[in-house]
């Protein structure tokens, strides 16, 4: 093959195979000018179609069934599945209020409507004292994001309506649920439950991707900031791991001291509620106590929790919990918090870090620790049943409660600091809260338990003498 000359090269002047065939340099800037335009024109389509929104709007569920979702940690009734194939209707009511109207394809299958909900009260808001420091305000957003908050509507909420069907449906019908899954921003989800055998039963479940455009604009309403400061760290995961905390932005101390506390290592394992609905997500074997979760030889692992919002067995979940393998001691503090008038307490957890020696700090924060119920400890799932985050409502809770009790104005934060007071990513170490209360015949003694990843089971039980 005869070579291109210099000469050639210097006029801009390339030949391919054919010797006829000469390709110049304003021809390949025509194309790559070509290939960016076609790039910019693709994105502009992916763009508008994402955040398109409209006052009413037709979106996609998915419904899995028991074939599909063999590891559904939900308890599944005897009506699961005979009230399917659903289509679901999102009307825009003002800039944060809307309807959610589940459509039936059949006869027998009731319209079932969550009316004017203020979904200002799920989209992530961060209180207003965190955005001093931009650390805070991204912790603030991505736990908030990354943590399920699911509301409840009782089957009278005047936020309800119920309409035709076989009749099933409006006799039977006692809650139904909306929830933002701790995933990518929007992925949603809707369930309906009625009772069997006196126990609070799931019939229907499906997921679910909340409108971006509606979730954007209602997000910059809230916030009266820019979505696209955060909108990264919204839809994927992005990890804040080494964010210096001041915990002063948050908080001011009044006194402090070290408390008698027992981490009763020996303790047979607690289990009840959702942790005994999750057994088959917790991916170990022959742990029976708390000792257990701290021993480098047992396997620990969970069932990946991924989009659209379920659990995956063949995707396991790790943990880091040699960075609380020794406990050393725990702190009372009486606090100011920043943003309320009422002054309040806090604990930290202090902990070493079996492979570094590093100390590690727990901090449970802006919580009245004198009206925690008072519970024995089988009924731990009825005490303060919190995530980890600033400005974080409770995994679960009443329409009506969050109404009364805004996420964003909340005192109440929970992380994980190591000793140069830098976050710790508390998914990947596989601790997503805490539950607290009171003992059942001792009001000064403090039960606090630390839930797993996706809340699979509780790894540790600490008594805390208060006097």
């Amino acid at each position: 093959m005869k070579n291109t000359s210099a000469k050639e090269i210097s006029a801009g002047i390339f030949r391919f195979g054919n010797p006829n065939f000469r390709v110049t340099k304003k021809q390949i800037l025509f194309s790559t000018l070509i290939l960016c335009l076609s790039l910019l024109g693709l994105s502009g389509f992916w763009f508008k179609s994402r955040y398109k929104f409209d006052n009413q709007m037709s979106v996609k569920l998915q419904e899995l069934s028991n074939v599909d979702y063999p590891a559904n940690p939900a308890p599944l009734g005897k009506n699961f599945q005979r009230y399917s194939h659903r289509k679901l209707t999102i009307i825009k009511r003002d800039n944060t209020h809307f309807d959610f109207v589940l459509n039936p394809t059949d006869k027998k299958t009731a319209q079932i409507v969550i009316k004017n909900v203020d979904l200002g009260l799920l989209v992530p808001k961060a209180p207003e004292w965190v955005k001093k420091d931009q650390g805070l305000e991204t912790i603030a957003f991505t736990d908030r994001e990354w943590n399920r908050q699911q509301i409840s509507f009782p089957a009278n909420s005047k936020n309800l309506e119920i309409v035709g069907g076989d009749g099933f449906e409006k006799q039977n019908l006692v809650e139904v649920a909306l929830a933002n899954n701790c995933l990518n921003a929007g992925l949603w989800e809707i369930l309906l439950f009625t009772k069997d055998d006196g126990n609070k039963s799931l019939y229907y479940q499906s997921w679910f991707t909340f409108p971006m455009g509606h979730y954007k604009n209602i997000f910059e309403n809230i916030n009266k900031i820019s979505y696209w400061q955060h909108w990264w760290k919204l839809e994927h995961w992005q990890d804040p791991s080494g964010t210096i905390v001041k915990t002063n932005l948050l908080r001011n101390v009044i006194d402090e001291k070290e408390v008698a506390t027992q981490f009763p290592l020996d303790e047979r394992i607690i289990v009840s509620a959702e942790q005994s609905r999750k057994v088959r997500t917790t991916l170990a074997t022959n742990i029976t106590k708390w000792r257990d979760f701290y021993d480098a030889n047992n396997e620990i692992k969970f069932a990946s929790f991924r989009s659209p919002g379920f659990y995956d067995q063949n995707k396991p979940w790790g943990n880091e919990y040699w960075r609380i393998g020794k406990f050393d001691k725990a702190i009372l503090r009486n606090i100011k918090p920043i943003g309320v008038e009422t002054n309040l307490q806090e604990i930290e957890l202090v902990f070493t870090d079996i492979k570094t020696s590093e100390q590690n700090k727990l901090f449970i924060s802006g919580v009245n620790l004198k009206t925690l119920p008072q519970l024995p400890v089988e009924e731990y799932p009825k005490g303060l049943y919190m995530p980890m985050g600033i400005g974080i409502p409770p995994f679960y809770q009443s329409y009506d409660e969050l109404t009364k009790n805004h996420p964003d104005v909340s005192p109440y934060f929970s992380f994980l600091l190591d000793s140069q007071q830098r976050w710790i990513d508390h998914h990947h170490l596989a601790v997503d809260g805490s539950v607290m209360h009171l003992d059942k015949d001792n009001p000064n003694l403090l039960h606090l338990y630390l839930l797993s990843y996706e809340r699979n089971t509780l790894i540790a039980h600490f008594l805390i003498n208060l006097k």
